[in-house]
Parts: C-alpha cells; structure tokens; sequence
C-alpha cells in the first residue's frame, strides 16, 4: 500500500470543475459593451452607493453577525417574518450552505439539464451525487423531475427562471412539483431573476414557503438591484431549516457596506421599478431583432437572451463570439452548460443592444470582422 504524498481532497471536490464568469474584457482600441454576467445597466441606487459610503469611516468595527438590519428591511418590504431570512454572500453562499446542511456521502441533488452550474458545484463539494434530469424545450420537465427522484434524493433544485435559458416554470407546476416529493426532499427554489418576470402564472415561491416545511426560496441582489460587487443574497425558509444554516453560516458572512447598502436598495422601489421597466422594453426588441436575423431565441422572462447559432462552420456560437469580441461586445458562452452552439446575451443599455444588434446583421451576412 503506497503512502499518499500531499494531502488528498475527498471523494467528489476533483470532479468539480470550477465555476468561469463571463468575460469582461475586448480588445485594445475598442469600447466595451459586457453582456456577459446578467448585470444591470441601470447601476445600484444613489440611496444604496450613500448607504454603503457611510460604513466606510468605521471599517475597524465588525459587521452585525445577523444582519439584522438588511433582514428587517426585506421582511417589511415582502411581509415576511425576519427570523426565518437568512443572509449570505450572494446565493450562491446560500445554495452552497443548505447543500452542506442536508446532503452528505451517498445523497443525491436532482437539477435540471441547463439548470445553475453552482448546484453541481455544491452537491460534489458535499460528497454528494448530481443528478442531472432532461429538460424539455430548455424548460424543465416537472415529471421527469419526480421520475429521478429516489429514497437518496435529498435535495431538488429548481431555478425559476432559469439561467442561461430564461424558461420558468408556472407556479400551478411549482407547486405540482412540491405535491409530488417526499416530505422529507428539500425543494429550493432559486429566483434570483423574479423581479423581472412578467407573467401573470408566475409567483417566487413566498406562499410555498409559507405553507411548507421544505421549501425555500433564494434570492438576489446582484441582478435587478445592481449590487453584484457587494455579494449580497437572501433566502427565506421555514424556522427549522434556517436555523440549521445559521448554525454553519460563518459569524460575519456579510460586510457592514452589503448590508447598509442592501438595506437601502430594497426600499427604493422607483430604481427598481425603472430597471424592470428598461427591461420590459428592451428584452422583447431584441428579441424580434434577432429572430429577424434568422437566429433562434429561447423566449425569455429574465434580463437576458439565449441566442441559438447553427453549427456551420463560419457561422457558429463560437465564431458569433469571436465576431463580437473583436468589435467590444461581450456576450456569455455557455457550452459549459451543454449548449455549446448558443450565445447568452444580458439586456444592457440601449447603446449595447444596438451594438449586438447591428453587429450580429454583419455578421449574419458574412461581413469581415474588422
């Protein structure tokens, strides 16, 4: 028996292949439009960037371990009671701390073909096993969902919307899906992109938390509150299973500028309201821009597009990319999630979309990149 020479990493942390954001860089000489991350391009609240420079003459004192004060503001502004919200380093801090609480060796995480690629990243880091369910139409399948689900299942993901695709389920689904798991299976839903759904069969996940001792939503504020430098995400959960987070949450998983800045972004509904309201606008323009051009888009209900390129060559997601990049213009590939001949493209300003735009109808007709 051969000894080890350097400390070895359990079972499942070398399958993990780790997380790549999107690009945010071009070319020298070229401006940059990124459309890489989902960002907003409206920016964070001028009460949020006030809030967050008032910390910034106290940085010798440590934040509030509970950050109480960002849990009260979000309780008031969604009705909720502040105990059973807890507040991480963005969801994916979250989604991270409920998969070490529920899921060990032997247990499995059920997700969807293109759902988040934390979700793998957290069930491997856990020693437990992914199980990836097909989607149907780049939606998710609520009964192949329940057909996947074994007496090892412990936890069911379901991001909704889902990213990179923009599909959602409907809540009459949502809660289809919840009726038919073991009471036992942690359902956690992830709606990091629900401020920007508009539609009328569509609902977070609040009342099935509510109701529910194993649902939870997570949410956050890197997307529609424009404050993805901060970190900020937050989950609301039944009381016993927010306190098992709490118990292996770090002291101060949040700084003292998330939370005064998180705070403030929540109760300045006209920026919000603004950034939806770009959105609206822009999201089904480009869209008929693009399906104008030839090119397949997966309807959307989030801040961002998935564009379908064929495989010829000359005319893939790839030489669409190199295209885009050349001219500044910075869209997400997304072959790490099993799509490799698409495109994500975030809705940004209108000066950016434009840009895409003209860009993909040279590119689309065969015009040099240069």
């Amino acid at each position: 028996m051969s000894a080890a020479l350097r400390p070895v990493p359990r079972p499942g942390v070398l399958e993990i292949e780790a997380y790549v954001p999107g690009k945010s860089a071009a070319p020298a000489g070229v401006k940059l439009h990124k459309l890489s991350s989902n960002e907003t391009p409206m920016g964070p609240s001028p009460a949020a960037i006030a809030a967050m420079q008032e910390t910034a003459g106290h940085l010798e004192l440590y934040p509030d371990g509970s950050a109480a004060k960002l849990r009260q503001a979000i309780a008031q502004k969604y009705g909720l009671d502040p105990e059973r919200i807890v507040c991480g380093a963005g969801s994916d801090e979250l989604l991270s701390l409920l998969t070490y609480a529920y899921m060990g060796p032997g247990d499995e995480g059920v997700y969807s073909q293109y759902g988040f690629l934390v979700y793998r990243i957290a069930i491997l880091a856990a020693g437990g096993t992914p199980v990836v369910v097909p989607e149907r139409d780049h939606t998710a399948d609520v009964d192949a969902i329940l057909a996947a689900v074994t007496d090892k299942t412990r936890i069911v993901y379901l991001a909704n919307p889902n990213n990179p695709t923009g599909t959602y389920l409907p809540f009459d689904e949502v809660r289809r899906l919840h009726a038919g798991l073991p009471k036992t299976v942690l359902l956690v839903l992830d709606a990091a992109y629900a401020e920007y759904v508009r539609r009328n069969d569509y609902a977070a996940g609040l009342e099935l938390v509510a109701e529910s001792e194993n649902v939870v939503m997570t949410r956050t504020f890197s997307k529609v509150y424009g404050l993805a430098a901060l970190r900020i995400g937050w989950m609301v959960a039944p009381a016993a299973i927010a306190d098992a987070v709490n118990r292996i949450r770090g002291p101060f998983n949040l700084g003292a500028a998330s939370i005064a800045a998180g705070a403030a972004a929540v109760a300045d509904d006209a920026h919000i309201a603004a950034a939806v309201a770009h959105n609206d606008a822009w999201l089904p323009k480009v869209t008929r821009a693009l399906e104008g051009l030839g090119l397949t888009v997966t309807p959307s209900v989030g801040n961002f597009v998935l564009i379908h390129f064929p495989e010829t060559a000359g005319r893939s997601a790839a030489d669409a990319d190199a295209y885009l990049t050349a001219r500044g213009m910075i869209l997400r590939r997304v072959a790490a999630y099993g799509l490799p001949n698409a495109l994500r493209m975030t809705i940004g300003t209108a000066e950016a979309n434009e840009a895409v735009v003209a860009a993909l109808t040279a590119f689309v007709k065969g015009e040099p990149r240069g």
